[in-house]
């Protein structure tokens, strides 16, 4: 049956072939099959499929060429921060890949968003900070965890009064969303980084920027240590 609705175009030609794409079942040069081929394998019309096309060319997945046809593009020209196509990484990648790069990217603006939240939060933002802890300890599930556990590193963002530090969020939320679960998911005591957040929070409250750094830090490595299933050590802990 023809896929004809407009609104279903993104979930099913662009998630499709993203996926494909970015799991490696298409390699770099693949050349894919004619416009009418592939409209006909996709249950969409030609014009659909070509919109498509625009939208995953803009995320550097593929590039049309005079003569060959549309070819995917080499891994290095990806849009790496597009939002699904890190959500499609983060899906298809290996768990222990998956782990360390994203633990590799916290450490890389984490802590320090957590030190500049401590200096430029206002009132209002501390609220929310507070409010997210508070969802995290009356978490009754993993899934509960989870979602309080990924706005309550939201409002740490929100709290630098930096929106290109703020809109990092809307980029990593997929995946940090997908970790904070598998996370929670390792352990009996889903909550046991609860101690660390409320250090964090504490910290930024209290506006000492070095020790909302320093727990943040401890934050993603005791995670990252949880993560790969090594055994926490009672410094660790």
């Amino acid at each position: 049956m023809r896929v004809t609705n407009t609104r279903n175009l993104h979930g099913h030609v662009i998630q499709q072939l993203g996926v494909r794409i970015v799991s490696g079942q298409l390699q770099p040069g693949d050349v894919l099959p004619r416009e009418e081929t592939l409209a006909e394998q996709m249950a969409v019309s030609r014009t659909a499929l070509r919109e498509a096309m625009r939208v995953l060319s803009a995320k550097g997945l593929v590039e049309a060429r005079p003569k060959v046809g549309t070819r995917v593009r080499d891994e290095r020209y990806w849009q790496q921060l597009d939002a699904d196509v890190l959500a499609w990484r983060c899906a298809s990648m290996p768990p222990a890949d998956f782990v360390q790069k994203l633990v590799q990217m916290r450490e890389i603006f984490e802590p320090a968003a957590a030190a500049f939240a401590a200096v430029r939060r206002d009132a209002e933002q501390l609220k929310q900070l507070e409010t997210a802890y508070r969802a995290m300890e009356s978490a009754r599930n993993t899934d509960e965890w989870a979602e309080a556990d990924l706005h309550f590193h939201e409002a740490v963002l929100i709290a630098t009064n930096n929106e290109l530090m703020t809109s990092l969020f809307s980029v990593v939320e997929t995946a940090l969303g997908s970790f904070f679960v598998q996370s929670a998911r390792k352990r009996r005591d889903f909550k046991y980084s609860l101690p660390y957040h409320q250090q964090v929070c504490e910290a930024i409250r209290l506006r000492q920027p070095e020790v909302a750094r320093g727990a943040m830090q401890k934050m993603i490595v005791d995670s990252h240590t949880n993560m790969s299933g090594k055994p926490r050590t009672r410094k660790s802990a």
